[in-house]
């Protein structure tokens, strides 16, 4: 098994157990936000759908060009026009998983060529969680673990806003 047959391995468990895990939280504390202006946990999963959504697109569409220039998107109006946060989070968390679960298929079945395949021209300067120069070579296969990065950070959010005892 390489590296990165293991890292969609984890990508998969980390899902399978965060689904379970959040599951157990009620609405009163998946709706708590920590500060005004921040996220709560019922946002920050829909802000984990969105960004699946759009690496999804992100992740099809690289396998058939040469370059990773990639579609941004306005993060918080996505939040704040989808309503996360009147939204059951058991409905939230089925659709994170169920876009993971697909979105790791969508990488597993990808040629290791084309993860491989160096991009000279990408704007992942502007796209990617932790950001690579513009006149640096990137790979999909760096996106893809900075997608799993990403999401594992905001992970980490949420198990910070949880009452002690709600998960673990």
């Amino acid at each position: 098994m390489n590296d990165f047959d293991r890292l969609i391995d984890r990508w998969r468990l980390v899902v399978n157990h965060t689904t379970v895990e959040l599951s157990e939280v009620d609405d009163a504390a998946a709706r708590r936000r920590p500060a005004p202006g921040k996220w709560s946990i019922k946002e920050i999963i829909g802000h984990l759908i969105d960004s699946a959504s759009n690496n999804h697109r992100r992740f099809v569409e690289a396998q058939g060009k040469d370059d990773l220039i990639c579609q941004g998107y306005a993060q918080d109006d996505w939040v704040q026009f989808q309503r996360y946060q009147d939204a059951p989070l058991t409905d939230l968390l089925g659709l994170w998983a169920a876009y993971n679960h697909h979105l790791a298929r969508v990488v597993e079945t990808t040629p290791g060529a084309v993860l491989e395949q160096v991009r000279t021209k990408h704007n992942l300067d502007e796209v990617a969680w932790q950001t690579v120069p513009r006149n640096e070579p990137v790979t999909l296969a760096y996106f893809v673990r900075d997608y799993v990065g990403h999401f594992e950070h905001h992970l980490a959010q949420i198990r910070a806003l949880l009452p002690r005892g709600e998960a673990s």
